[in-house]
């Protein structure tokens, strides 16, 4: 069995169309244009592992059919990496056991002062269903019973701080991002994929747009890098026709084994 990394959502934080209905620049003909909110998931022979919580997270759940959860990872504090946290309750259910969170100090003191109900038990009905951990640099996922190094890399998000995540120096997720610090270069150099914050056209203060995209692609030279999180402004189809053959724009359930 090889790992499995699903792109859940690849929209930006009010996905594609609007909760408005607005489609901006996409075509809604065609159903790569329907994105929900950021998160990610891999598969492997022993663990199920999620990234951040979308607020989309119950329907790209039962679109996946994912049936357990062993962990989460999350980038960063955003609403649109953490609302759909309380989705995480049935997986508490079934195995009556807490689900280990990992998050950053400034991402677990948000969840713990808006989700406290999550890690605190308030009564025998309603028991705390996540256990909180501090994230690491470098943590493991195991497969085939060994461990992978999973590690977390701080990159700058406009006016707070990041984690991209490196899955077995084979692929690096780096969905909110405005600048890759040049200490950390190396470990992106020549991953198989690069999945990459593209949010639109022109500058944005806390996102790369697809110049900045572009730029980190050809400076890291992976074997095919992904455009994700996505606005209204970008059209999966006029943004594939713009981008070089090793770049491809993200749609919600693309599928990449390693």
């Amino acid at each position: 069995m090889s790992i499995k990394f699903i792109i859940l959502g690849c929209g930006s934080s009010m996905g594609v169309p609007r909760p408005d209905g607005f489609f901006g620049n996409c075509d809604p003909k065609n159903k790569k244009n329907y994105r929900t909110r950021c998160s990610a998931f891999i598969k492997t022979s022993d663990e199920n592992i999620l990234i951040d919580t979308s607020p989309d997270l119950r329907q790209q759940l039962l679109r996946h059919k994912i049936k357990k959860i062993d962990k989460v990872f999350y980038s960063h504090m955003h609403a649109d990496q953490t609302h759909g946290i309380n989705d995480l309750r049935s997986f508490f259910i079934n195995s009556r056991k807490q689900v280990n969170v990992f998050a950053d100090n400034d991402t677990s003191k948000l969840l713990k002062k808006s989700f406290s109900y999550c890690f605190k038990s308030y009564s025998r009905e309603y028991p705390a269903t996540l256990k909180l951990n501090m994230l690491k640099k470098n943590s493991f996922i195991k497969h085939k019973n060994k461990n992978l190094r999973f590690k977390a890399i701080i990159v700058k998000h406009g006016s707070v701080n990041s984690n991209c995540f490196i899955i077995d120096k084979k692929i690096a997720y780096i969905t909110d991002v405005s600048n890759i610090y040049k200490k950390d270069f190396s470990h992106f150099k020549n991953l198989k994929y690069l999945i990459i914050d593209c949010l639109w056209y022109n500058y944005h203060p806390s996102h790369f747009n697809l110049e900045q995209s572009l730029y980190f692609i050809k400076l890291f030279k992976p074997k095919k890098a992904i455009l994700s999180n996505l606005s209204a402004v970008l059209d999966y189809n006029k943004l594939k026709r713009a981008i070089p053959k090793n770049v491809i724009p993200a749609h919600d359930g693309l599928t990449i084994e390693l």
